[in-house]
């Protein structure tokens, strides 16, 4: 398994990649053919583009992919555990990939994609490499155990994001429909669905990404202790 490894992480990454710029290539398309001034303006769309919980952690995923595949790659000779930096990496990337599925499938499945993304992209990001994440806490060689602090650790991006996304959105009209307010996904639009309902849905996620960080972290533990 450590020969292969690296490249499975490598391939996966390079999906990943190309579902990332066809989809803001896609989205960039659909800003030069719109015919509204909010729909048209580039800046502000591709800003939305980077503002997705599910692009920035797709990106977070590529990036931990090619530096893993590197590192092991480097030190193939070696049964060395993989360094701290780069274990606690892979486990905020591989909470955040998680959650992205999770979310995914039991809140946005069977939202329309109405042009804004195509199939193979949107299950490439959503459900592909998320399932790679999770091979990769279960099964990835030469793992390293990590303290508990690094649940902590994982949950700060989500938190910044969450108070980014809420501050953002009403200072951005809505591309698609003129709406004075822009949220990346619904279970976010207070004017919708109200205060209550959003409050609910931040209060799942949070309890989602560190109940799976914490399973990450002891996955981790547990195969570091077994390994060595």
């Amino acid at each position: 398994m450590t020969n292969w490894w690296p490249y499975l992480r490598l391939a996966a990454a390079a999906l990943g990649i190309a579902a990332l710029v066809r989809q803001i290539s896609q989205t960039i398309g659909n800003a030069q053919v719109s015919t509204t001034e909010w729909g048209s303006h580039i800046p502000t769309v591709v800003a939305n583009f980077f503002s997705y919980f599910t692009v920035l952690s797709n990106i977070g995923a590529a990036v931990s992919l090619i530096i893993g595949a590197i590192w092991m790659l480097r030190t193939r000779d070696s049964t060395q555990a993989e360094p701290r930096w780069l274990a606690v990496l892979f486990a905020c990337t591989s909470t955040y990939m998680i959650v992205t599925g999770i979310v995914y499938n039991l809140l946005l499945r069977n939202i329309p994609l109405d042009g804004v993304s195509e199939w193979w992209t949107n299950e490439t990001m959503h459900v592909l490499i998320p399932l790679v994440m999770l091979a990769d806490v279960f099964f990835a060689p030469r793992r390293r155990a990590l303290g508990w602090s690094a649940v902590t650790i994982a949950a700060i991006f989500p938190i910044v994001w969450a108070a980014y996304t809420l501050i953002r959105a009403s200072f951005i009209t809505a591309p698609l429909t003129g709406d004075p307010w822009w949220f990346p996904y619904p279970f976010l639009n207070w004017h919708v669905i109200g205060f209550g309902a959003v409050s609910l849905y931040i209060i799942g996620i949070a309890v989602a990404i560190i109940g799976v960080a914490a399973l990450v972290v002891l996955v981790g533990r547990r195969r570091s202790i077994r390994s060595s």
